[in-house]
């Protein structure tokens, strides 16, 4: 197809759609995970040097996840920030998709950190050293404290941002790492079993992994321009075809900037004596009433070829 097809035979459904909701949106999030930052990065500091002073791997394997935590805070504060610059000439979609670029980071680096506590935690099972258990508990205790009150500010985020959502996942993830830490503390200071320590953080490391498969599978799937999350292609097509005076779908694309909007695009054939206008408008108001799908690019065809309808030659 050529590039003379776009002309007049288009409809933009919804341009305004990504506005001033998106910004308050954004603004809400910035906020709730400045807070969060906060917690999560000034308990870091207090657990770190729990894990050294008190000799515990579960310790270390909860900070790291903390660790992990402020460094997802801190991208999604940078990627919101960012992806609220406008588009302009170089980048015609804006700065977006730099929050689904971010996700991806935060998903890899967790990968990472529980790879470590697996390998460390075979290590003490050969090799146990001794453990403060005292001193771990009441640095656990806290943690969980700092991590109920963060899963808590950002509770409110996590449905209409992946970032938050990743954020999210992974306090959640470290406020169970710091009830299992709480409960090997308990454990070792009653029986003096020392495998308990890096047994727990295998179980942390080993905890975190399915989520964090499923958040970078689904930015993944943003990255390669993937039909989003809850779409089906075959059924979308078939709702096009469904529309009066609609012959045939082809080239059509479905697909997503940062994980909360959509967007489609498509060539329509139509019937012959078919008045375009008409059917391209129709076609919109199905794809927004039964998908949500309000940003689209339609251009229709009939047998005489591109751009039926528009008035070209």
């Amino acid at each position: 197809m050529g590039s003379g097809h776009s002309h007049g035979g288009h409809d933009h459904g919804g341009h305004g759609h990504g506005g001033h909701g998106h910004d308050h949106t954004a603004g809400a999030n910035a906020r709730s995970l400045t807070i969060a930052l906060g917690l999560t990065g000034g308990f870091l500091v207090a657990e770190l040097a729990g894990a050294w002073l008190f000799n515990s791997l579960a310790l270390l394997s909860d900070a790291a996840h903390m660790f992990t935590d402020s460094a997802a805070l801190a991208i999604a504060l940078a990627a919101i920030r960012i992806g609220q610059r406008p588009a302009d000439k170089k980048r015609t979609y804006g700065y977006r998709r730099f929050e689904i670029l971010a996700a991806s980071f935060n998903a890899l680096l967790l990968f990472a950190v529980a790879g470590y506590v697996l390998y460390a935690g075979i290590q003490r099972f050969i090799a146990p050293q001794e453990v403060q258990s005292l001193g771990m508990l009441a640095v656990a205790t806290a943690g969980l404290v700092v991590n109920l009150i963060a899963m808590r500010v950002l509770a409110g985020g996590k449905e209409q941002s992946l970032n938050v959502k990743g954020a999210y996942l992974e306090v959640w993830a470290d406020m169970l790492g710091s009830l299992g830490v709480i409960g090997a503390a308990v454990l070792i200071y009653l029986t003096g079993w020392r495998w308990v320590d890096p047994a727990v953080a295998i179980a942390i490391g080993l905890w975190v992994l399915p989520r964090t498969w499923i958040l970078l599978r689904d930015t993944t799937n943003i990255l390669l321009q993937g039909v989003p999350r809850g779409l089906d292609l075959d059924t979308v097509r078939a709702a096009i075809a469904e529309v009066p005076g609609v012959a045939d779908v082809h080239d059509l694309h479905l697909w997503s900037i940062a994980g909360d909007d959509r967007s489609l695009t498509a060539h329509i054939l139509i019937g012959p004596d078919t008045d375009a206008i008409p059917v391209r408008r129709a076609v919109a108001a199905v794809l927004a009433e039964r998908f949500a799908i309000t940003h689209t690019t339609l251009q229709t065809e009939d047998e005489a070829g591109p751009c039926a309808g528009c008035g070209h030659d």
